[in-house]
């Protein structure tokens, strides 16, 4: 009955409300005594720039071989297993190799006629001390010699290449780790068939992780900041409070079309092989250079709504809340500001004791 009895003074207040709640900044603060707040002014301080990027741990290439084998066959034994530590010369594999046990043939063929090529030379000399033969027949004698030599150096030398021992003529055919390592891929089972190397993936991958690489993806707009030697500090998810430290190695100058962003390779050692490969990492990239910042002292920022917030004094005794994008804290507690004011403004100094007071009032 009251809303219908068309009260001026009830409707004008109404409608008064009304504009406060849709026109009203909330952004926008009055408080009785506004010389309460002190201020402080947005000053600069030179500081190293800083990037931060994830990435993705991965083995250091330049200490990761593959395991081959030129003889092709069948696997008889494996020794070793997916992410075994191995030593160098350390047994992997046991292959039946036909093509092994050709080349074994191939050199005891060549070696019996090399044994018949030089009995016949002394015979001939023999001959030839007598007056039994002409020069003409040493000669050929020394070439049959000559020639057999060759192809069995050639045969022992295939032997070796292919993996056989010499000393030991057998089809049997057994592959050693090249480097001291972990196995980080694996290609091959026991009973499994091995093919020559041009038509089949790597037996083994042995890495050398003592050292490994963090693979970061930077955006066009960070790439002008990050520099070749600059130090990178890196926090595994695993271990977020633990730092390991190392250097930017190489920056990619080709960008990946679909993301828009180029590798930045961080370098760094491995103790205790704490990192894995595949393994998720924060990393923090630190300028060589300095520049100037602008900063606040951290009781000027304030955080709500998961956004960050300074005030900045008006005319009539009002402050503004303004939103500003933050950079790392200084040693010296202040707090660099990338964006939202410039050096020279004015922010109130504690910015949670006006928030609290305006919300008193």
């Amino acid at each position: 009955m009251a809303g219908c009895s068309g009260d001026p003074a009830s409707t004008a207040t109404a409608d008064s409300k009304s504009d406060v709640t849709e026109n009203g900044d909330p952004n926008l603060i009055a408080v009785d005594h506004p010389e309460q707040f002190p201020l402080v002014a947005v000053a600069t301080q030179k500081v190293s720039d800083e990037v931060r990027i994830t990435g993705v741990v991965a083995p250091d290439v330049n200490r990761t071989v593959p395991v081959l084998s030129l003889g092709a066959g069948r696997a008889v034994q494996v020794f070793v297993r997916l992410g075994d530590d191995v030593k160098k010369g350390q047994l992997l594999l046991r292959i039946s190799s036909p093509d092994v046990g050709q080349a074994f043939s191939d050199y005891q063929k060549f070696k019996a006629d090399e044994i018949l090529a030089g009995k016949q030379l002394e015979r001939t000399h023999l001959l030839y001390s007598k007056g039994a033969i002409a020069a003409k027949d040493v000669e050929a004698a020394q070439n049959a010699e000559d020639k057999a030599k060759a192809d069995l150096e050639t045969a022992a030398d295939r032997v070796r290449i292919l993996g056989g021992d010499l000393n030991n003529p057998s089809p049997l055919l057994d592959v050693r780790a090249p480097i001291a390592g972990t196995i980080i891929e694996q290609n091959v089972t026991g009973g499994g068939a091995v093919r020559s190397t041009d038509n089949s993936p790597n037996l083994f991958t042995i890495a050398n992780l003592s050292h490994v690489w963090v693979l970061c993806d930077a955006y066009e707009d960070t790439l002008t900041r990050v520099h070749l030697g600059d130090a990178a500090e890196v926090r595994l998810n695993a271990l977020p409070d633990k730092a390991f430290h190392g250097q930017v190695g190489n920056i990619s100058r080709v960008l990946d079309p679909n993301t828009r962003t180029a590798k930045i390779r961080i370098e760094l050692e491995n103790p205790g092989g704490i990192f894995r490969s595949g393994m998720f990492a924060n990393a923090v990239i630190r300028s060589r250079n300095e520049i100037e910042r602008a900063v606040v002292p951290a009781a000027a920022v304030m955080r709500l709504h998961d956004k960050d917030w300074v005030f900045v004094p008006l005319s009539g005794g009002k402050f503004r809340r303004t939103e500003v994008e933050l950079g790392p804290a200084t040693n010296n507690g202040l707090q660099e500001v990338l964006a939202g004011v410039r050096p020279n403004d004015k922010v109130v100094s504690n910015a949670l004791q006006l928030s609290n007071a305006s919300e008193k009032q």
